[in-house]
């Protein structure tokens, strides 16, 4: 059902004014947008980064095996959900590869800036997309699933999201979050990215508890990249502010992008036999609602 964002009322998600106060989102760059101030620029995050995200997605290593281990954690953990909602689906990227897989669930996505969602929806036009802060999410007990891949990171209220995707999920529903782990791999890539923060384990897991979830799976990725991370991050405290090519780590030659992507896929291979890492770049929860 819908939440109303100005009254609090809630209501079938197929109407479209709150029945009690007369609210509906307004419409920014053709979307629903239920944060209209923040649409062209003011969240955690360049918008003008979705032009380069969307030339290296489909290509790039590690967007490639992040997917391959996204749509696992799915068809493991949920394969016969009906509803997915992905919160900062960026250029609908991931999405693309969930309704390749899951071709008869029906597919949501938010995105804090439209700049994003006219990506998206060049890749999935018939997806729902929004315009949405996720500190602030207009539905409750609407989804089976709600994914929020490498977004939490940007937020500074991270535990007011978490209690917004667990309100927004059925009940039982599962959340999938991916998000970048270990303070001491801080750099100027993470700067750069208008990161909060990055995770340790712990800390992530007693924020999604506190939230109201039980935590089914958790395990690090990009273990094996690890002296490859620290090495780039070492060599990036040594290049001044002006010179910092943020895009460097994503474009590299064809061979090495190879390279680096069969190790992820041997990293999911590890965890689909039930293992995990206490460390690595990346972290994967999946945690049910209770």
């Amino acid at each position: 059902m819908k939440r109303c964002l100005a009254c609090d009322a809630h209501y079938a998600s197929s109407i479209a004014d709150c029945p009690i106060c007369g609210f509906r989102p307004v419409l920014v760059d053709g979307f629903h947008a239920y944060a209209p101030d923040f649409a062209h620029g003011g969240g955690g995050f360049k918008s003008s980064s979705f032009s380069e995200l969307a030339r290296l997605e489909e290509d790039n290593f590690w967007f490639r095996a992040r997917n391959q281990l996204i749509l696992w954690a799915l068809d493991e953990y949920c394969h016969n959900f009906q509803s997915f909602l992905e919160i900062g689906c960026g250029t609908g990227y991931v999405l693309s590869g969930v309704s390749k897989r899951f071709p008869c669930s029906t597919l949501h996505g938010s995105e804090i800036f439209t700049a994003g969602l006219n990506f998206a929806v060049a890749r999935l036009p018939a997806a729902n997309f929004m315009q949405m802060d996720a500190r602030s999410i207009p539905f409750e007990e609407e989804f089976d699933v709600i994914g929020a891949f490498d977004v939490l990171e940007h937020i500074e209220d991270d535990e007011g999201v978490l209690a917004q995707v667990h309100a927004a999920l059925k009940p039982q529903g599962l959340m999938l979050l991916t998000v970048p782990q270990h303070a001491w791999l801080w750099s100027a890539s993470d700067e750069y990215a208008c990161h909060v923060r990055r995770y340790a384990a712990s800390d992530l897991h007693k924020k999604i508890e506190t939230a109201g979830f039980q935590i089914v799976r958790s395990t690090s990725f990009v273990t094996t990249l690890l002296p490859a991370m620290m090495v780039s991050r070492f060599f990036q405290k040594k290049v001044s502010d002006g010179n910092f090519d943020a895009t460097a780590e994503l474009q590299i030659s064809s061979w090495l992008n190879l390279l680096f992507y069969r190790f992820l896929n041997g990293e999911l291979s590890i965890i689909r036999k039930g293992f995990s890492s206490p460390v690595g770049g990346s972290r994967l929860v999946v945690a049910r609602k209770i």
